[in-house]
């Protein structure tokens, strides 16, 4: 029977993102989602509302991407896979593990202010940006193409063409 490891997330951040570089070079971002479920109570009939936090990360382009122009309560559609972390605790020696999402794509869905009521305002876009495309930052060095899960067929583009860029 084939298997499907697929979530689709919206929120927002939790924290700014964190940018790191493997010892090849490759970008890892990582970055924390908070996710609203609100639900009316079958028994009193008042409004319930919970919030997930998820921890992710996103690697490549795309982690480069995210800590050039995502900051903590920033709203954000994100696409990707979970990934169980397994590890034993150096000063108790239990055994730990932590479920996390693999960011493959994501979208900006503007800013907190524009999307206070539902987090999907009208897009912004930050000055300097029209018909520009964005800096990458310096790298210590280059990355071989197989150091990251690849995106999507198609999710490079949004990036590559101004006119498609959210903001």
């Amino acid at each position: 029977m084939p298997n499907l490891n697929r979530v689709f997330l919206m929120g927002n951040l939790t924290r700014d993102p964190e940018i790191r570089y493997t010892p090849s070079g490759m970008a890892v971002a990582s970055f924390g989602l908070a996710v609203n479920r609100k639900w009316r109570d079958k028994g009193s009939g008042e409004m319930r509302e919970e919030t997930t936090f998820v921890d992710v990360d996103v690697w490549g382009r795309q982690a480069e991407l995210a800590g050039q122009y995502l900051a903590k309560g920033r709203p954000l559609f994100l696409e990707g896979r979970l990934k169980l972390d397994s590890w034993e605790d150096r000063a108790t020696g239990q055994k730990r593990s932590k479920l996390k999402v693999v960011g493959e794509n994501f979208q900006f869905l503007g800013t907190r202010d524009a999307g206070a009521a539902g987090g999907g305002g009208a897009p912004a876009r930050p000055a300097g940006a029209a018909g520009a495309r964005p800096a990458r930052p310096a790298a210590p060095g280059k990355a071989p193409a197989g150091d990251a899960p690849e995106p999507p067929d198609g999710a490079e583009e949004n990036f590559e063409a101004s006119e498609d860029i959210p903001f």
